[in-house]
């Protein structure tokens, strides 16, 4: 059985204790290292090499945004799942286009936490519908709030219907019924989509397309 490596970044002892104790009853998955801020983690992530990390967004010293660029900067590929609470809608969104593969709230399920590794551990991103509904939802307040021109997209009207399909949590098979299409030419749009945007998921198209006002959901 192959165990899988994890680092947990958070500032809040508490936090980093109860994701131990529930890590510790699934034997695939094994925690080799903790820090309580992103100044801490960086070198200790080049120096193990996790398999995933889990990291929590406000920090002191140095937050999960600011961590997540950093280990961009440097190349790593690390899958990197983003700890938040239900205060933090805005930095989601900032997070998934940086590229986290999964959200978290710190109050999970067991069941919930290893689904996320999994998939992250597969290099997947795994997104709840309720988080997607809370990273769509911020975002329309924002822009309500404060309406901007819209943006030239280098999307398609096509490419853009199909994101908006994406978006609102529909897989290939059903959006490809729902345009007529097959459903290898909604992954072929979708390759497109991820180049133009320069993304690798997803979420994180969503998330990019959202952020510079290419659609509307």
């Amino acid at each position: 059985m192959t165990v899988y490596k994890i680092v947990i970044v958070d500032d809040h002892l508490v936090v980093r204790e109860g994701l131990k104790l529930i890590l510790e009853t699934n034997e695939q998955f094994q925690v080799i290292g903790e820090a309580e801020n992103g100044s801490q983690a960086l070198p200790m992530i080049k120096e193990l090499q996790p398999d995933v990390i889990l990291m929590d967004l406000n920090m002191p010293v140095m937050g999960g945004l600011e961590t997540m660029q950093e280990l961009k900067r440097q190349g790593s590929s690390i899958p990197v799942i983003i700890l938040t609470t239900y205060n933090e809608d805005e930095l989601m969104i900032s997070g998934l286009a940086i590229g986290a593969k999964g959200y978290l709230l710190k109050d999970t399920s067991r069941d919930n936490l290893f689904r996320n590794l999994e998939s992250a551990v597969r290099g997947e991103t795994l997104l709840s519908a309720d988080i997607m509904d809370r990273v769509i939802a911020a975002k329309s307040k924002e822009n309500t709030a404060a309406p901007a021109s819209k943006a030239v997209s280098p999307l398609s009207e096509k490419e853009t219907s199909i994101l908006q399909a994406v978006a609102r949590g529909y897989k290939s098979k059903v959006i490809a019924s729902d345009m007529g299409i097959s459903e290898r030419t909604v992954k072929a749009h979708l390759t497109a989509i991820y180049n133009k945007l320069g993304v690798e998921s997803r979420s994180q198209a969503v998330a990019v397309a959202l952020e510079q006002g290419l659609m509307e959901i």
